[in-house]
């Protein structure tokens, strides 16, 4: 594709930054991110568009924008040729103490009105912090696009001292869920190793730390204890795939 050359028009300035980073990430191969931001550089485009009396400019202004409707189009059926083949792959590394890698920021992607059912397998949702960090994911999940109505987590049981609190915990965390109409399928095995979400619209992540990949918080009133996306990050890789046939746990 080539450079977004939209001139120096100010009504242009936005449009031309983030399609000149849609262009830089279609030349990096990254075209998941390279889509979205062809998307809203074209809703920009078509704002200039409409606000331009010059004959001339508007011409030139449907020509780029048809280019970059095509580029997008053609971007978009590759990927869903490699979802529908399941080749799909994005990876994501989370450098030590790097941060804005909130859920949110992780999944939002991935998550839409499709989304009814969720499947986690995580071997530690047992201690107090990783409790919460399962709370702070359930709480994303029922926020709107989402449709969820069920989630099915898969950890393992805490043989020590901590076993009735992570039962009470999740018991309590299934409870509130029931209120807000999800309904929490909990299970146990004490032979669980992997590490993967699975969403029913075919998206599955696979972290390398599960959710327990934040940094414990220098204290309590510290930037970071509430907003994940302050929190440092202990280094880990996530790894994206999209399969349309998604196995239930």
């Amino acid at each position: 594709m080539a450079k977004s050359g939209l001139g120096p028009d100010p009504g242009g300035v936005a449009a031309a930054a983030v399609l000149k980073r849609a262009v830089e990430l279609d030349a990096e191969s990254r075209y998941q991110q390279a889509l979205v931001c062809y998307q809203e550089g074209i809703d920009l485009l078509l704002q200039v568009l409409k606000g331009t009396k010059d004959d001339t400019k508007k011409c030139n202004l449907r020509k780029k924008i048809s280019d970059y409707m095509d580029r997008a189009e053609n971007i978009k059926k590759y990927l869903d040729q490699e979802k529908e083949d399941g080749k799909y792959h994005k990876q994501i590394k989370i450098e030590e103490n790097a941060t804005g890698f909130s859920y949110e920021s992780v999944f939002q992607e991935y998550l839409n009105e499709t989304v009814r059912e969720v499947w986690i397998e995580d071997p530690y949702i047992r201690h107090t912090h990783q409790l919460y960090n399962f709370l702070r994911f359930c709480e994303m999940l029922i926020k709107k696009p989402c449709k969820v109505k069920t989630i099915h987590l898969l950890t393992s049981l805490d043989e020590g001292f901590g076993k009735a609190q992570q039962i009470s915990g999740l018991e309590e965390i299934k409870a509130s869920l029931r209120n807000h109409g999800v309904l929490l399928e909990l299970e146990y095995s004490s032979s669980i190793h992997d590490r993967e979400i699975r969403f029913n619209n075919g998206w599955m992540i696979k972290i390398g730390r599960g959710l327990d990949y934040f940094k414990k918080p220098q204290g309590r009133f510290s930037l970071g204890y509430c907003d994940l996306d302050l929190r440092p990050c202990h280094e880990t890789t996530v790894d994206i795939f999209h399969n349309r046939h998604t196995k239930k746990i």
